[in-house]
């Protein structure tokens, strides 16, 4: 399977989706979007964790400390509302997005 780099600003975005489904910790967040994807998508660490302490700072997600399935100490991070808000309107510029990509590539 082909592994692709990802847009810029599209990390943010995945994240918050990730999230909306359950709250989980860094790794799990990651790991949910390669699954999801396919194996496509792939957030490397490097990537990942300053996006969540990002999204903190701006107020879209909260964490809190917690224990995993396998008994380690985690931050799970889940959206806050303010995130859900962010969310819908970051769903709804890609969607358009995509569609006029999807025009440009489609004309003859």
């Amino acid at each position: 399977m082909t592994r692709l780099d990802l847009p810029q600003g599209t990390v943010d975005l995945l994240i918050l989706k990730a999230l909306s489904l359950e709250p989980q910790h860094g790794w799990a967040v990651a790991r949910r979007i390669r699954d999801i994807s396919r194996e496509t998508l792939n957030i490397p660490q490097g990537s990942l964790y300053p996006a969540l302490y990002r999204l903190e700072r701006r107020g879209w997600i909260k964490a809190k400390w917690g224990v995993t399935d396998g008994n380690r100490r985690a931050r799970y991070y889940e959206l806050t509302s303010k995130g859900r808000a962010q969310l819908r309107s970051e769903e709804s510029s890609w969607a358009e997005l995509v569609s006029a990509i999807g025009l440009v590539l489609q004309a003859e």
